[in-house]
Order: structure tokens, then sequence, then C-alpha cells
């Protein structure tokens, strides 16, 4: 698979950020599916942290938590982070989230954050997710859909940037209105009971999640240029004059909605 934000240190730290940035919101929707103590559960692209801690605290003290990521540096973080956390329920994989090798049915919860917006097969990872759980168990992910982004009063830098980050993320086939399709998703996959709820995306000033998408056009900056949308020099102006006008407190700022869907596996299945 073709991540579409690139690889990065800028990427991986922001990912790092966006852990603590959606927590509240991850912790919500693991509390929709049951997670308990002593079961299984597994975070697909779970990047260099992912939601390992708060599945940790969920199947403590004898549960089982997978991390899994196709990047090696983002694993080689992800098992950083999970020791120096004494997470010592924690394993650390490195594989492609559309075909795992792993067992089949071998966890209660197969979670995915920002996966499934980055990928030019989301079904294939939605019916991967439903093989690995366990029937009766739980599908769960929290995907974003950004058609409805905004900021107010309107910016020619913040547009022009917000333009460019459409064409670079579809380029490989990515799908940025992704989170209004799980739901349909998980059914075509096979899940029964699937259920899902849409969040604003609307951030104050100082919070870091407020320049997300200058953030993530900085991450596909290598792209940006291979693709000749824009000059160095441009991009620097755009990105200066855009974070100008969203350090203003009185810029409003939408980013879309965020979309927790979340499924059963039927206790009859097999596979």
């Amino acid at each position: 698979m073709v991540y579409a934000l690139g690889s990065s240190p800028g990427e991986s730290a922001r990912l790092q950020r966006q852990a603590d940035e959606l927590a509240a919101d991850s912790a919500y929707l693991l509390d929709r599916a049951g997670l308990r103590p002593g079961q299984a559960a597994i975070d697909l692209g779970c990047g260099p942290r992912g939601i390992l801690d708060l599945l940790a605290g969920q199947v403590s003290p004898a549960g089982r938590v997978v991390g899994l990521d196709a990047d090696p540096s983002h694993t080689a973080m992800a098992a950083e982070f999970a020791a120096g956390r004494g997470l010592s329920s924690v394993e650390i994989i490195t594989a492609d989230a559309s075909n795992t090798g792993l067992a089949a049915s071998s966890f209660d919860l197969v979670h995915a954050r920002t996966l499934l917006i980055n990928l030019p097969d989301p079904a294939g990872v939605a019916a991967e997710m439903r093989r690995l759980t366990r029937p009766g168990g739980w599908v769960a992910s929290m995907e974003p859909d950004t058609e409805y982004v905004r900021c107010y009063p309107p910016h020619p830098a913040f547009g022009r940037l917000c333009e460019i980050f459409t064409v670079v993320f579809r380029r490989n086939g990515a799908d940025p209105w992704i989170g209004r399709r799980v739901a349909h998703l998980f059914r075509q996959a096979g899940l029964d009971d699937v259920q899902a709820e849409a969040r604003v995306q609307m951030y104050p000033p100082g919070n870091s999640r407020r320049t997300i998408r200058l953030d993530l056009v900085r991450s596909m900056r290598p792209q940006v240029l291979e693709m000749g949308l824009a000059s160095a020099a441009e991009l620097d102006e755009l990105d200066t004059a855009a974070r100008a006008h969203l350090d203003d407190p009185h810029t409003v700022v939408i980013y879309g909605l965020l979309f927790l869907t979340w499924g059963r596996k039927p206790d009859s299945a097999l596979a």
C-alpha cells in the first residue's frame, strides 16, 4: 500500500500529536464496542502510537493487544512507545493492513483510526478487519470526511492549500470523503448491528488540530513539488499566510466531519 501522506519525521510527529488530540473520541468509540479485560484487540495502521495505550488499559490485566503498521519506522516507534509506557501486553507487527497474515478470528476487537481514508481499497481492508474478528466480536473505525473544510473569513491561501491537498491526496486512490462510506463498507463486509456517529471537526485557537490541513500539506510537500502543483517558494508563502490567518482567534475553522463507526461480526460467522 502507498500511504497518501508520505513518510517523514514531520508526519510521524503529527501522528504522535494526533494520538493525544483524538484520545477522547477514541475512548468513546471503544466504549461502544464494549472491550473488556482479558480480551484481545488489534490496532491496524497504528503508526508510531495509535491507541495502543487505550487498548491496553481496556484489556488489562490479562488481555492482549497487537499494533500493526506497514511502515517499519513507525512500528519501531510504536514498540518504543509501548516499552516506555510499560505496556507488556502489547505486541508490534510490521505488515500490510489489507493482508496481515494473522490467523482468522483472533481478536475480540479490530480497530482502525484514519487508516481507510488513506487507502485505494478500503473495502479490502474492511473485509480483512472482519476476517480477523472473532464471531460476536467488534470492528470499529474512526475516519474523517473532509468535504466541508472551511475557514471564515475565507482566505485565498487557505483555499489554495486545500485544493492542493485534495489533488495530491487522491492521486493514489485515497478518498478524503471516506467517513460517510464506512458504515456501508462494514455492511458489505458482512458485519451486523452497524452504527455510526458523526462529529464536527472544529477546533479553537491554540488547539494543534486547528492547522491540520496545513500540516498535512507540509507532509505531502515532496509530492506537491513532484507533481508541479506549486513551487517551493509558493508553498512557503501560502503556508505563512494561511497560518497567520488561522492564528487570528476570530477566524472560524471547520475541517469537516469525523465518523465513528462500529459493527459486530455475526455469532454464526465461520471466517
